[in-house]
């Protein structure tokens, strides 16, 4: 970027695109301004689509990323400044390199959609049809590749604007990645109504106005039958969680907030809710085994487990009745109705390059920083006679994950997590907006257990049925309603998108090189 000769109206974009991206959180929990990143997406587009240098595009798509992860983000500053124990100046060096890092990815797609290869640079002579589906294009292969690439971190993706938005009927057809096709895709179109292009912003004015329509497309349909459930929250701090001392205590008061409940079919703890590892915790386990199957209910709690050859595993377990046939408690410490989780969160559960990292700092050497992962595939969990596709903390942001486990008799979504880490910032909020987009993508209710909030229960449309205040002890009881059927998303996932854009990225690619050898 050294290379670079800036205009003082380069400067003037280059804030102007920073401002952009700052105003995108505004669009996402808490504050839900949904249809905002369409407006920001076409001052960017607009920006690009002028621009004479595929470099210098790069640049503008990485202003707008320092917007949009500077403050969107933010919140992840609180779990490394509170307890990571780190100086004040070292924690804002890292979070400045996490959000030089994701703005690296809306430079690619800028790049991209101005390189040479696949675009004219001449001014306004990028083809306007061809422009939207080169930006949308370009703008989800970058984005897909954020999801997986260093295990992914997929936040913030600007479908998620849309989980209780105007364009939430798509996502059960082509889930998040598909309205952020969508949405880049309006957003480049409509700008070109500058220029006087109104067919291709007709074509996006219809993608926009169709989605009230898609709702009798959505694949899924509620069933007569209703299940009574319960979610604990415990509230216990942050802090606290991992002192020797507390642990009786913790495990006392989770029995004493789910006894009144027992009558539940079934009952949630949230993620590590039991503070020992497994094999200590057998006592425990069997009086809650005995005493959930005694009511015929079924407690799924998480808790960590450490095996013999040194593994240990982030997990769930079900204790009490797995089915509608047994009567009595079913759970042994060698049970396969259990989940281990597979997608681990960098340095919350296990440090790349741990040898050089755990001697810099106390944050690399976080307790319980160092798991196993479990399978890729594992079976629901059996609870009650109920089958739960289980997806712990972090993991709910991968599409992909949940869809490689979803069966025909997949009844719930569960996910189970801590966000006590992140205080009283707006990062638990977000974390549950996602996980409202995943019962939407796969017509599932998902019911959503936490240390300190968001607990809640979803319902399969995406809406929130009933949620409890944050950072209050309690227990959550309702009655959810079950629903059958496949979405079209749970299906397919995201490959025939993400086949579809790189078809169009290549199909442009070889036009603009015959082109070029014709000239």
């Amino acid at each position: 970027m050294s290379s670079l000769k800036f205009s003082r109206a380069d400067v003037y974009l280059s804030l102007l695109l920073v401002a952009a991206g700052l105003s995108n959180t505004l669009a996402f929990a808490p504050y839900q301004l949904t249809m905002l990143p369409v407006f920001t997406l076409a001052l960017l587009s607009w920006v690009l689509y002028r621009c004479q240098s595929s470099k210098k595009a790069a640049w503008f798509g990485l202003m707008y990323g320092l917007g949009w992860f500077g403050l969107g983000i933010s919140w992840v500053h609180v779990s490394i400044a509170t307890f990571g124990g780190m100086p004040l100046i070292a924690s804002l060096g890292i979070m400045a390199l996490l959000v030089v890092y994701l703005s690296l990815f809306p430079a690619l797609a800028a790049w991209l959609s101005c390189h040479p290869l696949l675009n004219p640079i001449a001014g306004n002579s990028k083809h306007p049809i061809a422009w939207p589906l080169l930006l949308a294009s370009c703008w989800v292969v970058a984005e897909n590749l954020r999801s997986w690439l260093f295990t992914g971190f997929p936040w913030l993706s600007i479908g998620y604007s849309q989980t209780e938005g105007y364009l939430a009927p798509y996502a059960p057809l082509i889930g998040e990645t598909g309205i952020t096709f969508v949405m880049v895709f309006a957003a480049a179109s409509l700008m070109l109504l500058v220029y006087r292009h109104w067919r291709i912003a007709l074509v996006a004015s219809l993608l926009l106005l169709a989605s009230p329509l898609l709702n009798q497309f959505k694949g899924w349909q509620y069933q007569d039958q209703s299940v009574s459930v319960a979610l604990v929250q415990g509230n216990i701090k942050q802090e606290l969680r991992w002192v020797p001392e507390q642990e009786l205590p913790t495990m006392k008061k989770y029995m004493q907030l789910t006894k009144p409940h027992l009558q539940q079919q079934i009952i949630v703890w949230p993620e590590a809710a039991i503070p020992q590892l497994e094999p200590l915790a057998q006592a425990y386990l069997y009086n809650l085994d005995m005493q959930a199957a005694e009511h015929h209910s079924a407690v799924i709690t998480g808790i960590l487990d450490y095996k013999r050859n040194d593994d240990a595993y982030n997990g769930i377990v079900v204790v009490g009745k797995t089915s509608h046939a047994v009567s009595s408690g079913d759970y042994f410490y060698e049970t396969k109705n259990r989940y281990q989780k597979h997608h681990l969160l960098p340095i919350g559960e296990f440090v790349p390059f741990e040898r050089l990292l755990r001697d810099v700092a106390p944050f690399f050497d976080l307790p319980n920083s160092s798991f196993a992962r479990g399978d890729w595939r594992q079976p629901n969990l059996q609870a009650n006679g109920y089958q739960l596709l289980a997806a712990l903390c972090f993991e709910i942001a991968f599409p992909r994950q949940i869809q490689a486990n979803f069966t025909d008799d997949t009844d719930f979504l569960l996910t189970v997590s801590n966000d006590a880490w992140f205080g009283a910032s707006i990062g638990p909020l977000q974390h549950m907006q996602i996980a409202q987009m995943r019962a939407l993508e796969f017509g599932r209710p998902l019911l959503r257990a936490t240390n300190n909030g968001v607990t809640g229960i979803v319902l399969p449309d995406g809406k929130l049925q009933a949620v409890l205040p944050q950072f209050e002890d309690g227990v959550l009881a309702a009655d959810v309603q079950l629903a059958t059927g496949r979405t079209l998303y749970s299906k397919t996932g995201d490959w025939p998108l993400l086949t579809l854009a790189g078809l169009l990225l290549l199909g442009i690619g070889l036009y603009r090189w015959r082109q070029q050898r014709q000239q």
